[in-house]
């Protein structure tokens, strides 16, 4: 028998991530996520599964081991345990510490192995602040979201001899550094860097090439400084940079970048697919692209999903993984023609699948095929509520991708939950979603669940993704109230029974859609910005938001709920995480002050500790509080 998800089995969940494939492309290591509910804690640990088959198993025990790398020869496997670098040996011994709070008194980070094995970089904040240090700022860019303040300490590169533990600082910059990548031949490391101390953590940024050792020289930039890169990489034969990136600083497509080491203009490998090239980041997932011969295998979102594809000498190609399903790591064994990566489909929420990359044409997943059953081995008796995709044509022309989830045999006429997702550059996937689990809850109560990619999403298009630059909320409202009209004239749901989510910039338009329509009986916003003007000076993002995403001061004023506060009338409940450096909390109280000043029927319920990803990796208490409050509002606000 089996049964719908509920939130209790969120603290059920075992999710893969990060794979890491050895050399000879036999044995994956991975990251598995689980929930510790005595401790209200997420745990990860490094997990194995050999490609020829048999069960996973574990390597560690958490509960903070993240970021396995093998070694070049497959013997040790690096990996991050509470921040500081670890190896453990191929046949599974015990891990000992390579770095430590001596050597390393900020902690580490992801660990990159040298061509020969010998020195692992690094890039890792430069020092350690007391908590109860006074925090200089003299740039922006002074606070990260789940690090809180950082004031002047910047994030640099780091190398560490693994035969003596040696850690030597190669950069001594006033801005940050990102993610290092090793040249073939071992002699230069090359890494993304800000172009100015004044760039913010969202600013322009530039490849850079620094020598090692012997070599030593000092960092050298290598792309315009007014572009933007992402992760970094090596060409083969050490001829050119491989970025992800762009050319100009500002909204638009990452693409897949050959950027020659003199300083010459970049070229885009990925234009013709006009799509979002994805790195792999929290909420958005992809991986870095690695070469299998002279291609290059890399993600990129369509239609709200992140796949796989390949560019060569033919052009670019996607991977034969079925169009539904999406990816949230890659790891390429390049001389064993092999990748393993974690697929999540209708069904499940993550495993490992191994791909034939010789076979690229091939029925997925290939012929090695699934290798992890997490999901089946947690909850073996849940069925998850189909998710139907459906397109709606907006009045001005424009198509507007939506995923409908309803609990099979459920009668029309319900009522409807409308989840606007955030970035505003982010998307609803037509996959299974283990964060939103209100979702599946509400549709085993009968309800109607529309998630809908509006514009400004990725994965349909540059022009679509860029389409609400400088017009948040006018450009996309019709997106919303245009296919809730359309299910209400179809008899699928009750007019008088609908209710508004969404997440940070679905917090916005929540907030925005609730001062243009009654159409709304209960909202709910999460994670909300509603006075553009004070985000710019309080946010990680201001900068970026008011330079670039919305321009010109006087919009930031007239695009701003705060400014239209006059009109809500919906009981609205409004849910934040109190240590947000995204969204700073401070934007959730001026909401909730608005609508009381105003005796509008409200609710502020913030989350202390908790940095805007919260509901991806926060407190297990507050992801399920999450949920279940805005299930209880929003029933609550329509029954009849």
């Amino acid at each position: 028998m089996t049964r719908p998800l509920t939130i209790d089995d969120l603290y059920r969940f075992e999710i893969p991530g990060d794979p890491a494939l050895s050399p000879d492309g036999e044995r994956v290591a991975y990251t598995l996520t689980t929930q510790d509910a005595g401790n209200d804690r997420v745990v990860r640990s490094i997990w194995e599964v050999r490609g020829g088959g048999g069960p996973a198993r574990r390597l560690t025990r958490g509960p903070a081991d993240t970021a396995p790398r093998w070694s070049p020869d497959g013997t040790r496997l690096a990996f991050l345990r509470a921040g500081q670098l670890h190896l453990l040996p191929a046949d599974g011994e015990e891990a000992l510490p390579l770095t430590t709070p001596a050597g390393c008194p900020a902690g580490a980070g992801i660990p990159v192995w040298s061509p020969d094995g010998s020195r692992i970089a690094f890039a890792a904040p430069e020092a350690c602040r007391a908590d109860s240090a006074p925090v200089v700022i003299d740039a922006l860019g002074w606070k990260a979201d789940g690090a809180g303040l950082t004031g002047s300490v910047r994030t640099q590169l780091f190398v560490v001899e693994v035969a003596s533990g040696e850690v030597v600082q190669l950069t001594h910059d006033d801005r940050h550094v990102g993610l290092p990548s090793w040249s073939p031949d071992g002699t230069r490391l090359a890494y993304p860097a800000q172009t100015t101390p004044d760039a913010a953590v969202f600013g322009p940024s530039a490849a850079h090439v620094v020598g090692v050792g012997e070599n030593a020289s000092e960092p050298r930039r290598v792309g315009p400084a007014d572009g933007l890169a992402g992760p970094v990489g090596w060409f083969p034969d050490g001829s050119a940079l491989l970025v992800v990136g762009r050319a100009s600083f500002g909204v638009g497509h990452c693409e897949l970048l050959r950027q020659p080491l003199d300083g010459s203009a970049p070229v885009s490998l990925s234009a013709a697919l006009d799509r979002n090239v994805m790195g792999g980041g929290p909420g958005y997932p992809g991986a870095l692209p690695q070469f299998h011969g002279d291609d290059i295998v890399f993600c990129a979102r369509d239609r709200g999903a992140t796949r796989l594809y390949r560019v060569g000498a033919d052009g670019i190609s996607a991977s034969p993984l079925p169009a539904g399903t999406g990816v949230s790591g890659c790891s390429v064994a390049g001389k064993a023609g092999r990748a393993a990566v974690v697929v999540c489909d209708a069904t499940r929420f993550g495993e490992v699948v191994l791909l034939d990359l010789d076979a690229w044409a091939d029925e997925a997943p290939g012929r090695a095929g699934w290798l992890t059953d997490h999901m089946a081995r947690s909850l073996p008796e849940i069925a998850l509520h189909p998710v139907t995709e459906r397109e709606f044509r907006i009045a001005d022309g424009t198509v507007v991708h939506g995923m409908i989830t309803r609990a099979a045999g459920t009668p029309p006429g319900g009522p409807l939950l409308v989840d606007v997702h955030g970035g505003p550059h982010n998307a609803w996937a037509p996959h299974s979603d283990p964060v939103h689990l209100y979702h599946q809850e509400l549709a085993s109560r009968g309800w109607t669940v529309l998630t809908l990619n509006v514009r400004a999403s990725d994965g349909y298009g540059e022009a679509f993704y860029t389409a609400a630059v400088g017009a948040w909320g006018e450009t996309d409202e019709q997106d919303v109230l245009q296919p809730v009209a359309a299910l209400v004239d179809e008899g699928l749901v009750d007019p008088e029974r609908i209710a508004l989510t969404g997440y940070s910039y679905g917090g916005y338009l929540s907030c925005w859609l609730s001062t243009r329509t009654d159409r709304f009986a209960a909202v709910v916003p999460g994670g909300v910005l509603v006075d553009l003007k004070s985000m710019a000076g309080t946010s990680e993002e201001g900068h970026l938001i008011a330079g670039h995403e919305i321009g010109d001061p006087a919009r930031m004023t007239e695009l701003s709920p705060l400014s239209h506060a006059d009109a809500v009338r919906a009981p609205t409940l409004i849910l934040h995480g109190g240590a947000d450096d995204t969204c700073p909390v401070g934007q959730a109280e001026q909401w909730f002050h608005a609508l009381r000043t105003r005796h509008v029927p409200a609710q502020l319920v913030v989350y202390p500790g908790s940095s805007h990803l919260f509901l991806l990796d926060g407190r297990p208490s507050h992801r399920e509080d999450y949920s279940r409050r805005l299930v209880d509002w929003v029933t609550t606000h329509t029954n009849r």
